[in-house]
């Protein structure tokens, strides 16, 4: 009698049954990324977590006064158990939103992190436009219209800005072009507000126009290739190939 073969399963290897069957590595989940959250906080502002429990302890500590005082324990715990819950992790929460703004602020980069990041009806192809100094320029897309982002010094983002509107034009001649600067001077946003700024626009396309712009504004040459996060201070754009005919003297 002919043997049966054996389970191909059982033989894979220990990496394989980690990695998965393509050997790519399986991203963490969802506990391991809040545990993950929860030591950068910690180690950052060491004073958020102590907050965030203590708040938690002290709506807790209400609602076990209330089911003394009024009585009915079956419905004060679970409520003042599930508000302590939220009350707790929405501090935590935003003390994170925080913490993240502050670790972002100053570095290239760090605009198109916060676009990247936007809900809704919210596209952003990042480095649209960009000199050697490393000033930078990026194309949202949403239903106000198109928005270009610069991050860089304020006098040479105008110039960057103003041509990138030009090329915008073009192809989308009759769509609202907003344009802002990421930073702490006059007239610019910084990081943290950025978000807010742009929810605050008006909304001046539906659903079907974002989608045409969207198609239109494919027509345009891409843009550099920024890198997935922001990118440490200094670093300056490498040089680009020559013009054909521009030689020496």
């Amino acid at each position: 009698m002919a043997k049966k073969p054996k389970d191909t399963k059982a033989t894979a290897t220990p990496a394989q049954g980690a990695s998965g069957q393509d050997g790519a590595q399986k991203p963490p989940g969802r506990l391991k990324q809040f545990g993950m959250v929860v030591r950068v906080v910690h180690r950052q502002s060491p004073r958020t977590i102590p907050i965030a429990v203590g708040i938690f302890l002290a709506v807790l500590a209400l609602a076990v006064v209330g089911g003394i005082v009024f009585g009915g324990w079956l419905y004060w715990g679970p409520l003042g158990f599930g508000v302590a819950f939220l009350a707790g992790f929405f501090y935590f929460t935003r003390a994170t939103q925080r913490l993240q703004y502050q670790m972002l602020d100053g570095q290239l980069g760090a605009a198109t992190a916060v676009l990247d990041n936007m809900r809704g009806d919210w596209t952003n192809e990042p480095g649209v436009n960009a000199n050697r100094q490393m000033d930078v320029v990026h194309r949202a897309v949403g239903r106000p219209g198109v928005v270009l982002v610069g991050e860089g010094d304020p006098a040479r983002l105008k110039g960057l800005i103003a041509a990138e509107k030009k090329k915008v034009a073009r192809v989308a001649s009759n769509t609202p072009i907003y344009d802002l600067q990421v930073g702490h001077g006059e007239s610019q946003v910084p990081i943290a507000r950025l978000q807010r700024r742009l929810v605050r626009l008006p909304r001046n396309l539906d659903k079907g126009e974002v989608a045409e712009l969207r198609y239109r504004l494919k027509a345009l040459p891409g843009g550099m290739q920024m890198p997935k996060g922001p990118m440490p201070k200094g670093v300056r754009m490498p040089k680009g190939p020559k013009a054909p005919g521009g030689g020496g003297r």
